[in-house]
């Protein structure tokens, strides 16, 4: 029962880690890129790097969606199948 709650608690560690790395990395890859042309051409708009960084978060879930649903549905299942079989 414990190994089986380890495995468990292990597979949704990693399971957010990998979800969570689509939207994570447009953000920080955008951030870069605006940062770099804020640098270039010395305009300091706060805005002007959040607005492309929340544009690409948006575009890596749309694209990314469909994988992290499948991800999250199929540990999901594999979770209620192991609680099924626990004793209360």
């Amino acid at each position: 029962m414990t190994a089986t709650l380890l495995h468990l608690a292990r597979e949704a560690l990693v399971l957010s880690l990998l979800a969570s790395a689509p939207p994570l990395l447009a953000a920080l890859l955008t951030g870069l890129v605006t940062g770099l042309l804020q640098a270039v051409t010395q305009v300091q708009d706060q805005a002007l790097g959040a607005v492309p960084r929340i544009a690409a978060v948006l575009a890596a879930l749309v694209v990314a969606g469909p994988w992290i649903g499948g991800r999250l549905a199929r540990f999901a299942e594999t979770a209620f199948s192991l609680a099924a079989g626990l004793p209360p």
